[in-house]
């Protein structure tokens, strides 16, 4: 279990493992630096992927929760010219987001905080690839905490897989925001949409 849930604590004692992996999207091409001790070290994972390639164009201001090193909201950010906040619990995570936003050209604030603790201001889309091994208590929070930080009107794009308790999940959704959209189902991967009432 550890190995599955070491990227959403810190864990010093990782020895490093840095590597640079590429990503195609809309005709850009991304770069990133990883590390031991961040999640899909080795390459941009599946849930990603489809997660990028199912929200539509997006515009104004954008957080990405559990960011990670970064990958969701660098490429997102500089597709659709966002306004762009990224959060990790992990330092290492934030450390390495901001390397891979210079790299490719991106602006961002980078907060190191636990879930929303450390954030405020409200945003028109809110982008999460929940840590599911961190447990539902943290991923639930996440999504309640999301309701409260987007602007009337915004949106909440999740991924996760049926494996992962999709179907709780959208009942989470659901309870929480009163509305929940399946934009994406297959393969046992799921892309939700919530959008805050006006």
């Amino acid at each position: 279990m550890h190995n599955m849930s070491h990227y959403f604590i810190e864990d010093r004692s990782l020895k490093h493992d840095i590597k640079k992996i590429y990503y195609n999207f809309a005709n850009n091409r991304f770069v990133f630096t990883t590390d031991a001790g961040v999640f899909s070290k080795d390459k941009v994972d599946y849930a990603t992927d489809i997660l990028l390639k199912t929200i539509p164009p997006l515009s104004g201001t954008l957080l990405d929760m559990g960011c990670g090193y970064g990958c969701i909201g660098i490429v997102l950010a500089k597709t659709y010219s966002l306004q762009l906040t990224q959060v990790d619990v992990n330092q290492l995570a934030i450390d390495l987001t901001k390397k891979n936003c210079i790299e490719n050209g991106v602006d961002s604030i980078c907060i190191k905080s636990n879930c929303f603790d450390n954030v405020s201001g409200f945003f028109d889309t809110i982008v999460i690839n929940p840590p599911i091994h961190a447990g539902k208590a943290v991923t639930y929070k996440m999504y309640e905490d999301s309701l409260l930080h987007l602007n009337p009107g915004g949106k909440l794009y999740i991924v996760t897989l049926k494996k992962h308790g999709a179907k709780s999940t959208y009942a989470k959704l659901m309870d929480t925001f009163g509305n929940c959209e399946t934009l994406y189902k297959k393969k046992g991967y799921y892309v939700f949409c919530c959008t805050k009432p006006e």
